[in-house]
């Protein structure tokens, strides 16, 4: 009965008889629904035009705003073993305050007098070192002593060679002397000889000129051997110039060279005693580092080694402390999708945990929905979570946050960006773009400027 022919059944059957088919073919059909329908879907079209604001959520805890002022432990620079506790976990301790006891384990500190005793060494040492310095003087003024010594040898070395050569020259006068005396006493005996010869001379006469020539031969002989004589003197002056020279010349090198050993004694003890003192400051700072202080005023939250004996190494943690005085600020994380978004300066809205989101009547002063928070610092490098971090301060032109917040609290925020169209919105929701990227206002106008 599909009447789908061209001959219309209605017109050769009464259909007034069967109950059933009236109702069902003179009934409204959803009237009524079809017109929700469509003011349904007015309604979403305009809500689709509204508009929308954009904005960047995410999820992070309370912390300091300073690395300072953020929970801390406090080590030991030194091995040690626990000996003594002097406050309590949750007791407030102030600047250097002492936190605890320790003793020494290792062997080369075990003298209770290592300091006192290293001083004394010090003390040796320093002795030394002027020992070596008078020594080093003394040998100074010997070979000053030497040097004047030597100065007065070789002078009179030098007279000793100047008489010896003017020596020579006078004994080369006599030799002179001598052989024109022997020529005359040659020409004397020729011509007594000639003489008598001739008879006018007698024997006698020429013996006389005979043996006054042999004389003057003697004589210019012995003049020869005292000009020799003379010349070995001038080389005898010269030799002991040059023994001399040599002879102060060993004695000062050996001077010097005991003065240069005593000052390589003198330097090599100022190093002792420089390492000794470097020592000795050591040990004194070292005996303070039994003493664990606080670094700064504030609670101590936790004994992270406890008991006494208990030994521990060098930069083990100690004592867990909170500082007292902190500025508080929200450490949140971003996708990396909307990091370009976030910039230095930008307002946040934070709801803390355990603080109401919405606004009640109840408790005045403390309830105001969000919070007002200022980007103060973001990360560059991505975070072990995926995303990237971002420093919260309060915003000075907002209320102020509440009192009892504690660091480590979970917090929410919100920064708000561009207002768009619901259906923008939509659209870039479903094909997962990033919010509009945009600049801050004073940014834009820095980068018209240039």
């Amino acid at each position: 009965m599909l009447n789908i022919s061209r001959n219309p059944l209605n017109r050769t059957v009464d259909f007034s008889s069967f109950k059933a088919l009236e109702r069902v073919s003179y009934r409204k059909h959803y009237k009524h629904f079809n017109r929700f329908l469509i003011a349904f879907a007015l309604i979403f079209l305009i809500i689709l035009f509204l508009p929308w604001t954009q904005n960047v959520s995410g999820k992070g805890f309370l912390t300091t705003l300073t690395p300072d002022q953020r929970p801390q432990t406090i080590q030991s620079p030194i091995p040690g073993r626990i000996e003594k506790w002097y406050v309590r976990e949750g007791d407030f301790v102030e600047r250097e305050d002492t936190i605890l006891f320790i003793s020494e384990i290792k062997n080369e500190y075990f003298d209770p007098n290592l300091v006192e005793r290293t001083g004394q060494q010090i003390k040796a040492k320093e002795m030394s070192v002027t020992s070596y310095e008078e020594k080093v003087k003394a040998l100074n003024t010997q070979i000053g002593a030497l040097a004047n010594e030597r100065s007065l040898k070789l002078e009179q070395a030098r007279n000793k060679l100047l008489q010896a050569k003017l020596k020579v020259k006078s004994d080369s006068i006599d030799l002179e002397a001598a052989k024109t005396n022997i020529s005359i006493a040659q020409r004397q005996n020729e011509r007594t000889v000639q003489l008598e010869s001739e008879g006018l001379k007698a024997v006698t006469d020429v013996e006389e000129k005979r043996l006054k020539l042999q004389e003057t031969q003697a004589k210019l002989i012995s003049q020869e051997n005292k000009l020799l004589a003379s010349k070995n003197e001038v080389i005898n002056a010269k030799v002991e110039i040059n023994r001399i020279k040599a002879e102060y010349t060993d004695k000062i090198s050996k001077a010097r060279s005991d003065m240069f050993t005593a000052q390589s004694n003198q330097f090599d003890s100022e190093a002792q005693v420089t390492k000794l003192e470097n020592e000795f400051t050591n040990y004194s700072i070292r005996n303070d580092l039994y003493y664990i202080k606080a670094p700064q005023s504030g609670y101590i939250n936790r004994a992270i080694q406890g008991g006494i004996g208990e030994t521990f190494k060098e930069g083990d943690r100690l004592v867990g402390i909170m500082p007292a005085k902190y500025d508080m600020a929200v450490e949140t994380f971003v996708e990396p999708i909307d990091l370009p978004l976030m910039h230095l300066g930008e307002k946040v809205r934070i709801q803390f945990d355990g603080w109401p989101a919405i606004i009640f009547s109840g408790w005045p002063n403390v309830s105001y929905g969000t919070y007002g928070g200022v980007v103060v610092a973001i990360e560059t490098f991505i975070s072990d979570n995926g995303k990237y971090r971002i420093l919260l301060a309060p915003d000075p032109d907002d209320y102020e946050w509440p009192q009892d917040l504690r660091v480590g609290s979970g917090a929410n925020t919100i920064a708000l960006l561009e207002d768009v169209p619901i259906w923008f919105e939509l659209w870039r929701q479903l094909n997962g773009f990033p919010p509009n990227y945009y600049q801050p206002e004073n940014k834009v106008a820095d980068a018209k400027k240039k």
